[in-house]
């Protein structure tokens, strides 16, 4: 979230704060001070890995994994928290536009009060009697009636305008505990990354030099494996569609991205993590798609294997916790986990849950 937005929000909170003082005596808003810095929670303890590189790999891949699954619960709650904070500003500039409102209102009323005083202090038949043009007093009667009617449709909208600066107050306080409930789960999720990645990070620096050097290898058979058995099932001979005009700017923006390094909770342009490649890949293409890769998974056009086309993107694992962007060939590009850079991978690398396609109409 960019300095900009937060000084809108800092303002919005402000003006809410001090509409509901005037709007409900006896509430107020208060704006949560930041979180005071914490130290990162000391990383589970981990069992020596011995020369079981095998089961090292294994336990390494469930620790990235349930990072990733906590990274989209992060992507999901700040997308929430950016979308209550443009609730928050709409609804201070509609209580600045109310107050001002009202203010005109107020003082309208007044004068009005005050110009049926003056006229008040004798009875009708009095003006009458007293009147040098008894037709002037008969205008000036009807004059008056229709001052009362429009002063009678004042009050009734500075009534009107008084109770939805009561709403928009009542509204803003429920967004606004909505934004401290979005925070929090973002502050969750990041503290469930942080001790997955931790407890990875440990495990792999347990390991000698060779030791790192024969997982890798085992971390590339494993990817082949997976891939010759995906393309020896047929299914490479099935794809032939072609990408969309949109399609080829996604993966073109996608496949410059190659190198970078995998971030998670990034949206470029200098790191990313899996979901974020892909967005912002379809944003480039003029395009916009859900954040993370569960709400790709269930909010995209969902697509036969066989009719998967260049810039569709694939979701990984039964709980669509990653996704790459198809790219022709049996291939993806994609960002892998944390410590890796994005990069073209074999598509059948990891269990394929499903394909959806951004730009299906």
């Amino acid at each position: 979230m960019g300095t900009g937005r937060r000084g809108l929000i800092a303002t919005a909170v402000a003006v809410v704060c001090a509409v509901t003082v005037l709007a409900a005596p006896g509430t107020a808003f208060a704006a949560p001070e930041p979180p005071a810095p914490t130290a990162s929670a000391a990383p589970t303890p981990v069992p020596a890995p011995g020369k079981d590189l095998e089961a090292v790999r294994e336990r390494l891949d469930r620790l990235y994994r349930a990072a990733a699954r906590a990274t989209d619960e992060y992507n999901a709650a700040e997308e929430k928290a950016d979308k209550q904070s443009e609730e928050v500003v709409k609804l201070a500039r509609k209580i600045v536009e109310g107050k001002e409102r009202l203010r005109q209102l107020t003082a309208r009323a007044g004068a009005a009060a005050a110009a049926q005083y003056r006229a008040g202090g004798l009875p009708p038949e009095a003006h009458l009697v007293l009147s040098d043009d008894p037709q002037d007093f008969l205008d000036g009667a009807g004059r008056v009636r229709q001052g009362h009617h429009a002063t009678k449709g004042l009050l009734g909208e500075l009534s009107r305008t008084q109770q939805d600066l009561e709403q928009y107050a009542k509204d803003a306080s429920a967004q606004w505990k909505k934004l401290e409930a979005g925070r929090k789960a973002k502050a969750a999720a990041q503290k469930k990354i942080e001790k997955q990645i931790a407890q990875a990070e440990q495990l792999e620096s347990q390991l000698q030099e060779e030791e790192q050097e024969r997982l890798a290898e085992l971390e590339k058979e494993a990817a082949k494996k997976a891939q010759t058995a995906w393309l020896d099932s047929g299914v490479l001979s099935e794809i032939s569609a072609k990408a969309s005009a949109q399609g080829r700017k996604a993966v073109a923006y996608a496949t410059a991205q190659i190198g970078k390094p995998y971030q998670w909770g990034a949206e470029g342009p200098k790191s990313y993590d899996c979901s974020g490649l892909t967005s912002q890949a379809w944003i480039s293409a003029g395009r916009g798609i859900p954040r993370t890769s569960q709400e790709q998974w269930k909010r995209l056009r969902h697509i036969d294997i066989a009719d998967m086309r260049p810039g569709d993107l694939v979701i990984y694992f039964g709980d669509a916790s990653h996704v790459g962007m198809y790219i022709g060939d049996g291939s993806i590009v994609h960002a892998p986990r944390p410590g890796r850079d994005i990069t073209v991978a074999g598509a059948g690398t990891m269990p394929i849950l499903g394909v959806v396609r951004p730009d299906a109409d």
